[in-house]
């Protein structure tokens, strides 16, 4: 980090080789070129091309070509264009999710100043604000976007609102002070202002000390484009399960065309039986079926006010073990509000109402807080202001005091503006033939300023350790503590000073203000809990106010203190590594490079991270985090075009709702895959083992091509539109280690594969010696095709019955096996399909002897089910 803010104008004027006059042309243009044009540099990208190719790495997408490529041979050309397409496809969808994705530096971009107002030679001129260079003196005012970073040495009341760099709610009160701490955090360094924050109230000048990418937002820049792309948990499990599919395929065909030849059979026949197995293991259709899944939850969320950037973000929601939140605007409201207030004598929490006696008895503090402020009401009758001041009117507008009204009846006749030295802000009414004056600030400088206090009407003597107290007791929840004063002149004095007025006061009340919790979030912080997600708070803001939130809304009930920026950076990297980022759960004051430390360390430990935020400061954490979530609202364009996911409704519990979503996603995605593994591996166990029976091939390479397509389509697409499971958010989230082929998923797959097998081997066995090879042929095709349809309507719940699952729930699986059993139909029946797919019509006995035969299957998974859930109700699993 650099220094600028612990030197004084003399010694920076000196660094920089600078003046008041401003630096002189020939200063300027060989400073341009040593420090080049105050531009965010964007790294050489791969380009469209490069991006496209990419596309065609992936291990389950080279299978797939070489599957293409067998298809072909094989006499399939149908089947060939069609794996084509499907490649082709993915990859163009790919393509556009990664283009799009690369976006978010010209969003930061756009936060640039187009212009800046600077001194040069004495001169004071606007410029391109991309001319800027370390040194020059630029002047800023309200509603300015600062154009640089620079070191303030001039300043009248300055606010600046820093909240997408720090993550701060109030807009940031500069000073000219010079500090002594080096290491400060962004958010208190109060003579510094950021490239790209905004100037809200007052004025300044100061001298630019970086620019371009050496600005704090030039790092964000350079985070952004420095993490390196990560997979998801989806992407990495279907690359390892696409790795042992075509391992086993190579090594089960293998076998299978060399037994074949020690038995005897010709080369050609086993080469053309090995080349279909290939093809019917190949779960040609798994790709497109997943990304069509994906998009089809996609769309269900966007009904749920999440919108999906990328598509196998729908699936890492549900595999996330950690959700790294900022705090302003995501886990609380973005304004500010009095939580608070002490008057007659007792701390009143405003939540819980306020009687009619303690309203009337106090009064003058709520005319205080309508009038005494700066807060005023556009042409739309919204208030605009400072947060605090806003936050300020409007409780006293709950309360029946309106500001339009007071101030008819007290007109502000002088002020003496806030400053951060003195920490006070006073404001004069007439009221009647007096002067009322009113002083609102921190609450140890208004003891030393004030007399008495009125408590119920009465003005009685200050117990200043009392107030003392209650300051502390608010403080400690995180609250920012006003106290308000008054006194009235019969004129206002000729010296407005606030040595002359601010004294001899008496206090009225205090105010406690806070950027409140949103009301859903402890609900959905709750949930994440009992699924076994943990929530982490990351803020650039105090530790206090951020440690109350924090306990608050239940994301820890830990006495603990938090790790600040500060803490960090004395941390060792091995040491936050090892002993702190798992149980850690509030950060505060913490840097953007710390932000992406964070998510880093997580990721070190195994643990899948979803980073939450709104701010630019967010930006480099939710582009390195396995998905991150934006704010739609209240988020600014960076955050968005580095997120993998934005929320519509800017509100936390949405992603809890999109947890679920995402569970049911991979619930789905793996019972899809169990059904596609399970029926190609009958399949191949079919073909492999009837020779050894003494039976011909099964099933000719249409029929395997057929079985794959259709039952490996329409009825694996509907898995996606399945039921949640019942326990869904009661258990804890799939272990990242875990792949999709676990051992028991691999049981289960064998089972049913080999029961099915087993059928279909029985059936030749009393087909095949008394009926024509396309009459038997015909009943085996079909039952396979008719069994492998059932064990779809049977998986799509893993735990919950059939016969137990509601219309709504199963309404697709129906739909899809409904068409598939009529497209099975036509082939059969249909005079022009039979010598296409080599079938034969089916007398109706020996059809409803082939349906029976095929509810084996759907019968068997039901009782698996039934024995399962016996199982477990005796382990409490």
């Amino acid at each position: 980090m650099s220094n600028w803010h612990t030197k004084n104008q003399s010694e920076i004027f000196e660094n920089l080789k600078t003046s008041f006059k401003g630096l002189s042309e020939s200063d300027v243009k060989e400073r341009l070129t040593q420090h080049g044009l105050n531009l965010l540099k964007e790294k050489k990208s791969k380009g469209p091309f490069g991006l496209l190719f990419d596309q065609f790495k992936d291990f389950m997408i080279i299978l797939l070509v070489i599957a293409s490529v067998i298809s072909g041979l094989i006499g399939d050309i149908v089947d060939t264009v069609a794996i084509l397409t499907i490649v082709l496809i993915n990859a163009i969808v790919g393509f556009v999710q990664e283009y799009k994705a690369g976006k978010a530096m010209e969003s930061l971009k756009k936060m640039a100043a187009n212009l800046a107002s600077v001194t040069r030679d004495g001169n004071t001129e606007k410029i391109d604000a991309t001319l800027l260079v370390p040194g020059d003196i630029v002047h800023l005012e309200a509603g300015a976007v600062v154009p640089a970073d620079i070191r303030l040495f001039e300043m009248a009341q300055l606010k600046v609102d820093e909240s997408a760099l720090t993550g701060e709610s109030v807009p940031s009160e500069k000073a000219i002070d010079t500090l002594k701490e080096i290491d400060v955090p962004l958010g208190d360094r109060k003579n510094m202002v950021y490239k790209g924050t905004i100037v809200n109230y007052g004025r300044g000048t100061g001298v630019v000390v970086a620019t371009g990418m050496n600005t704090e937002i030039g790092k964000i820049a350079y985070l952004i484009q420095d993490n390196e792309d990560n997979k998801t948990p989806l992407q990495k499990r279907l690359a390892d399960f696409g790795k042992k599919l075509s391992v086993s395929v190579i090594l089960v065909c293998a076998l299978l065309f060399t037994v074949g030849i020690l038995r005897g059979e010709p080369i050609a026949l086993m080469f053309m039986t090995a080349l279909t197995l290939v093809v019917a293991a190949v779960p040609e259709a798994l790709p497109a079926v997943v990304t069509i899944s994906l998009a089809l939850s996609a769309k269900i969320m966007v009904k749920q006010k999440a919108l999906i950037r990328r598509l196998p973000a729908v699936e890492t929601l549900g595999s996330v073990t950690y959700i790294c939140s900022d705090k302003t605007g995501t886990l609380t409201q973005n304004k500010m509000t009095v939580e608070m207030l002490f008057a007659d004598n007792r701390l009143i929490i405003l939540r819980e109402g306020l009687n009619e006696e303690t309203k009337s008895n106090n009064e003058s503090l709520f005319i205080a807080l309508s009038i005494s402020n700066d807060a005023v009401f556009n042409t739309e009758g919204k208030l605009i202001g400072d947060p605090t001041e806003t936050a300020l009117v409007e409780m006293a507008q709950k309360f029946g005091f309106f500001k339009k009204d007071i101030e008819k009846a007290f007109p502000r006749v002088a002020e003496i503006p806030f400053d951060s030295d003195r920490k006070t802000m006073t404001t004069i009414h007439k009221y009647k033939d007096k002067f009322l004056v009113i002083t609102k600030g921190a609450v140890d400088v208004m003891l030393t300023k004030s007399k008495d206090i009125m408590i119920n009407g009465i003005i009685k003597p200050i117990d200043e350790q009392k107030l003392f107290d209650i300051n502390e007791e608010m403080a400690s929840n995180g609250l920012r503590v006003l106290c308000i004063a008054q006194k009235f002149y019969d004129k206002v004095p000729e010296e407005l000073s606030s040595e002359l007025i601010e004294n001899d006061l008496t206090i009225i009340g205090l105010i406690g203000i806070i950027d409140p919790p949103r009301e859903e979030v402890k609900d959905a912080v709750a949930l994440c809990n009992n699924a076994g997600i943990k929530t982490v708070m990351i803020t650039g803001d105090h530790p206090v106010t951020a440690k109350a939130i924090a306990k608050e809304i239940g994301i820890t009930t830990s006495e603990k203190g938090v790790l600040t920026g500060k803490d960090l950076n004395t941390i060792s990297d091995e040491e936050f590594i090892n002993k702190y980022v798992i149980d850690t759960r509030v950060y505060a004051r913490v840097a953007p490079e710390q932000k992406l430390k964070i998510v880093k360390a997580l990721q070190s430990k195994g643990q899948y991270v979803s980073m939450t935020g709104d701010g630019v400061n967010d930006a480099p954490a939710l582009k390195r985090a396995d998905i991150g979530v934006a704010m739609g609202i209240t988020g600014t364009d960076v955050s968005k075009q580095a997120s993998d996911m934005i929320l519509l409704d800017d509100n936390f519990a949405t992603i809890v709702r999109a947890v679920k979503e995402g569970r049911r996603v991979f619930d789905g995605i793996l019972k899809m895959i169990r059904y596609i593994l399970s029926t190609n591996s009958g399949e191949i166990m079919l073909i492999f083992f009837a020779p050894f029976f003494g039976l011909p091939l099964p099933l000719l390479p249409i029929h395997m091509l057929w079985l794959n397509l259709l039952t490996d389509g329409l009825p694996s697409l509907a898995f996606a539109g399945g039921p949640a499971e019942p326990d869904i958010m009661n258990r804890p989230p799939r272990d990242p280690k875990t792949g999709i082929l676990t051992g028991t998923m691999v049981v289960k797959i064998l089972w049913t594969g080999f029961l099915l097998a087993s059928i279909g081997l029985i059936i030749q066995v009393y087909t095949v010696p008394f009926m024509p090879k396309e009459k038997w042929q015909t009943i085996l095709f079909t039952f396979m095709c008719f069994a492998e349809l059932g064990a779809a309507l049977a998986l799509i719940s893993e735990k919950k019955s059939f016969f137990s699952l509601k219309f709504r729930e199963m309404k697709f699986m129906l739909a899809a096996v409904g068409a598939t059993l009529l497209l099975q139909v036509a082939i059969i029946y249909i005079p022009f399909f039979n010598p296409i797919f080599k079938t034969t019509p089916l007398t109706l006995n020996e059809f409803l002897i082939t349906c029976a035969l095929s509810t084996v299957l759907f019968i068997a998974i039901e009782i698996e089910k039934l024995i399962r859930k016996g199982w477990c109700a005796n382990r409490n699993c």
